[in-house]
């Protein structure tokens, strides 16, 4: 038997050189808000450079660009991901703000098995901003090359610097600096937006903005973390809760009017609820059975189960307890789906029924359009979810010097207040589900009011539905009405 030779790697050697961006550019034409728009999607990739100018990353993104523009000046571009971190950009671009979407039910059902309705989509704002939807690196086909990694691109700080040089050489290679210009995003998107605002405009950057688009916002982290000693999340998931059991018919009566009884629910958390948590073992036992009563007529949970967990109302537990009576779990995404666990007697669902009854439609739709549609030819796997970047996310990022790293919860709040007071053209737009466990609408109001931020610069709108409120039909139409408004203000 012949011996077979070992070679040793040569430390010297130089890696395999990175092949060039692949691009897919496809022609279409679509009618949006009634307009007929001819436009081009450019599909594919754009290197990050380092400071040598060795590629250390490819973005995806698809662009959808429209044609015959007389002054590519006055035409708006709106930049658009998702959250996670983690996710890739497809809900908002196969839900809501893309040429195309995936029709799924409107009433809170699972859309079910293939196939799946991937139609025209009239209420894409595409007649009055151009759209470039981004995939961060580690999402979609977006990856580290050459000597980057993915976990360099991995935190608050490095993931917002990676997409800020993204949008600025985009601006470059596109010539649409002088393009009003606005950046939108969805969950931990709406972080990544204020983060990427700041960073593509300071240090004499820059690209000064027109608008952030925050859909299902979440700015501080300190109102989704229910750690012990912290009351914040309970008051402000409170009228998530009542707004869930009014619509599952857990009120009895029923009130007549359902945004007075979130007003009565707001105030009941900011005052006794509150109070009774920061009082916690001090609290009499008398003032503890009544706010347990109120708990009770706002949640539809009794007043024995509310005692028992000492008024804290946690998400998943509340997610089980609320409709064990009937057997059904419902969603943290979107409360407005039900779905069913082996049996009743566990603390927390087995899952989210709003995930899994739509998931399925999303990802088929979006790699049939990408495939099909866009002719795009990749040879690498497209990330939905990447639950490996959410576990080595740098949640602290860059500290000033000096300071320490205690254990705290990101706020990026004082970010957006800053540039609100130094950007005087800069609006921002907040998009709300009222059945949206994830990022709920009473915890962004409390961030807003607390964090020194000028109401009069951002307009609040809500809808009947949860965290993506695009997947019913009335809000989808509601929320791009709001979208094509704010991006298009001369519009009436």
């Amino acid at each position: 038997m012949a011996e077979t030779e070992t070679r040793t790697p040569d430390p010297a050697s130089k890696p395999e050189p990175v092949p060039p961006p692949r691009l897919f550019e496809t022609q279409h034409t679509g009618v949006f808000n009634g307009t007929e728009v001819d436009y081009r999607a450019v599909a594919g990739e754009q290197h990050l450079l380092d400071e040598k100018g060795k590629p250390r990353a490819a973005i995806f993104s698809v662009a959808y660009l429209m044609d015959g523009v007389d002054d590519p000046a006055r035409r708006p571009v709106t930049f658009l991901f998702n959250g996670g971190p983690g996710s890739a950009s497809l809900w908002l671009h196969m839900g809501n703000m893309g040429p195309k979407r995936v029709a799924v039910p409107s009433d809170a059902t699972s859309a079910g098995a293939p196939p799946y309705a991937v139609v025209d989509n009239p209420l894409c704002p595409l007649d009055v901003t151009d759209l470039v939807f981004i995939d961060p690196v580690g999402t979609g086909y977006s990856r580290a090359v050459g000597e980057g990694k993915e976990e360099d691109f991995w935190g608050m700080d490095q993931d917002g610097e990676s997409v800020a040089q993204f949008i600025r050489d985009w601006l470059t290679k596109h010539r649409r600096w002088a393009s009003p210009k606005y950046v939108g995003g969805e969950s931990y998107g709406t972080t990544r937006a204020v983060i990427v605002a700041d960073k593509v405009n300071g240090n004499f950057r820059g690209v000064t903005l027109n608008g952030l688009l925050l859909v299902s916002t979440i700015l501080d982290f300190h109102t989704a973390r229910f750690n012990r000693g912290n009351v914040l999340p309970e008051v402000a998931f409170l009228p998530t809760y009542a707004a869930t059991a009014l619509y599952h018919g857990k009120i009895k009566p029923a009130p007549r009017d359902a945004a007075s009884f979130l007003r009565r629910v707001r105030d009941f958390a900011l005052t006794d609820y509150a109070t009774a948590l920061l009082m916690g073992q001090r609290l009499p036992v008398k003032r503890r059975r009544q706010v347990a009563q109120d708990l009770a007529r706002y949640t539809g949970l009794s007043p024995e189960y509310l005692e028992r967990v000492r008024l804290r109302l946690e998400p998943a537990r509340v997610r089980k307890e609320m409709l064990r009576d009937r057997g059904l779990t419902f969603g943290r995404f979107d409360t407005r789906y039900t779905g069913r666990d082996l049996d009743d007697v566990g603390a927390e669902p087995e899952n989210d029924a709003s995930a899994y009854a739509i998931d399925g439609a999303y990802v088929a739709a979006v790699m049939d359009h990408l495939t099909r549609t866009l002719k795009v030819e990749m040879d690498q796997t497209y990330h939905v979810i990447r639950r490996e970047a959410l576990e080595k996310w740098d949640w602290l990022g860059k500290r000033p010097p000096g300071t320490f790293n205690w254990p705290t919860a990101p706020n990026v709040a004082p970010t957006l207040a800053r540039m609100l007071r130094e950007q005087p053209g800069l609006r921002v737009l907040v998009a709300n589900g009222i059945y949206d466990l994830a990022t709920p609408f009473f915890a962004v109001e409390n961030t807003l009011a607390t964090n020194d931020i000028p109401a009069d610069r951002v307009e609040m709108t809500y809808y009947e539905a949860g965290h993506m409120m695009y997947v019913h039909e009335p809000s989808l139409e509601a929320l791009n009405a709001d979208i094509r408004r704010f991006v298009a203000p001369w519009i009436s």
